[in-house]
């Protein structure tokens, strides 16, 4: 059975943030689960380049709006390489074959498609139309940007999203289009209720020249939101090609919770449209705040993936993020939570438990493990957890038995045994602590992929083979001049 899974795609305005970070490891450990069950899996990310945004920070850098998308979609794939992400297709709103795809769909939607004349509020910061109500809720003030909504009048060609508004609330309601937490399913299920409003999508090109022209209209061009949604199909190929034909509908679209709406109420309106099948579940994750604050360059409390790295690595960042930020919540960062996790969790529990098992039978059985006998922990609820996108729950059960294999070795004591002289009892204790190691680097790997290596490598062949370096390398960097 094939596996599609996709990142949202970021918007190059910007650099990458911890939480883009978030999303491509939640992401990269769903492909990599997929890959261990023999799936053929494309994973998919990329970067959203076209709208005002881009074209005014290019004016500001005094390049023209494609060479800063360049500059900027390289650092998504350079932080994508530096976490280690498995992806497959890294989609670009700017290649031709996009651009090309997404004129086809436009045209292919055009059924659902009218010009009309757009009076209501805009946010220029998310670059989104806002609904009256929503507007009404928030007391007139993006939430995300703290600045008062515009009002705006322009000729736009909508979209009929209300004439699929029925179907996409019975979507969700039946698990069909499955929207997961439950707090964003029952979010996006009260914006439905009351039925689904036409949406704008599309923008005069005298307002905005950077984007997509639409088809026969010069003088207008996509609305860079209904647009950057299509890369999901594009990216396989849509229409014509056999991955589209094979791998849509997506399995899971990994999204953050601020582009909910997008997700599960636009793009599922799009495809409706197309005639296409919904993703089968959207997982919509929090946010990363630092210290219990909301990260902003105003308060100097931003830190970025990079700098975590460099002190750590990349499998330490991953454990943090996907065990320590909730994974249907909000969640915090903080150089002493991390450090206490790399101590306490990482080096003393995992790490210590490697490192003797390895070095006893390096002592008392000349590193020959002998046979090994098959693991037999129970591990249903670690893949239930990675099936309901939980990889806090599942690290959590992985845990459970790194913290039992502990306690094996304290009330087996190896050494006593190999002091009594008893070399069968100590030859399958020492097998049973290596086969509950390769059993839990093989409920790591998803989520750790170096250290699990490591760790396989260490004790697979039945001959103890030395790690190079430590199982958790860490550059000593001052804490001071890594929050800089």
């Amino acid at each position: 059975m094939n596996y599609f899974v996709t990142t949202s795609i970021p918007y190059v305005n910007g650099d990458p943030h911890i939480g883009h970070a978030l999303e491509f490891v939640m992401a990269d450990v769903l492909a990599r689960v997929a890959r261990k069950q023999g799936k053929p899996v494309i994973f998919s990310s990329g970067t959203d380049e076209h709208g005002s945004k881009i074209a005014d920070k290019a004016v500001e850098l005094k390049l023209t709006p494609k060479a800063l998308a360049d500059l900027q979609s390289q650092k998504f794939r350079d932080l994508a390489k530096l976490l280690n992400i498995s992806i497959d297709r890294f989609t670009r709103t700017t290649d031709k074959g996009h651009e090309q795809r997404a004129q086809i769909i436009w045209k292919q939607l055009e059924k659902d498609i009218y010009k009309s004349k757009y009076i209501g509020l805009y946010c220029s910061g998310c670059e989104a139309f806002v609904a009256e109500n929503v507007a009404k809720s928030n007391k007139n003030v993006c939430p995300h940007h703290k600045k008062e909504y515009e009002r705006i009048e322009e000729e736009n060609y909508f979209f009929k999203l209300s004439k699929y508004s029925d179907q996409i609330r019975a979507a969700i309601q039946s698990g069909t289009f499955e929207v997961i937490p439950s707090t964003r399913r029952n979010e996006i299920l009260s914006v439905i209720l009351d039925g689904l409003e036409d949406i704008s999508i599309s923008r005069p090109s005298s307002k905005i020249s950077w984007g997509l022209p639409v088809p026969g209209d010069t003088e207008q061009v996509m609305y860079v939101w209904t647009e950057a949604l299509m890369n999901y199909i594009t990216v396989l190929g849509y229409p014509e090609h056999d991955d589209f034909k094979k791998f849509w509908p997506a399995n899971v679209q990994v999204i953050g919770k601020d582009i909910l709406r997008f997700h599960a109420a636009n793009w599922p309106g799009m495809l409706l449209g197309l005639g296409l099948p919904l993703p089968e579940k959207l997982f919509v994750h929090g946010f990363i705040n630092m210290d219990n604050q909301k990260m902003s360059k105003s308060l100097g409390n931003v830190v970025s993936p990079q700098e975590i790295i460099s002190k750590y690595n990349s499998d330490v960042f991953r454990y943090y993020v996907l065990r320590h930020i909730p994974s249907y919540d909000d969640g915090d960062f903080s150089w002493d939570r991390i450090e206490n996790a790399y101590n306490t969790e990482l080096a003393n529990e995992l790490g210590n438990a490697v490192q003797r098992t390895a070095a006893m039978i390096n002592q008392y059985q000349a590193g020959i493990v002998g046979d090994i006998p098959p693991a037999n922990h129970d591990n249903a609820e670690y893949w239930t957890s990675l099936e309901a996108c939980k990889f806090d729950r599942a690290l959590d059960q992985v845990w459970d038995q790194v913290r039992g294999l502990n306690q094996y070795i304290e009330q087996e004591k190896p050494w006593a045994v190999a002091k009594s002289g008893d070399k069968e009892h100590l030859q399958d204790v020492l097998a049973y602590q290596t086969s509950c190691l390769l059993q839990i680097a093989d409920l790591l790997d998803p989520f750790m992929p170096e250290t699990a290596a490591k760790i396989k490598h260490t004790f697979e062949e039945g001959v103890i083979r030395p790690i190079e370096g430590t199982l958790f390398p860490k550059h000593e960097t001052d804490k001071k001049t890594a929050k800089k």
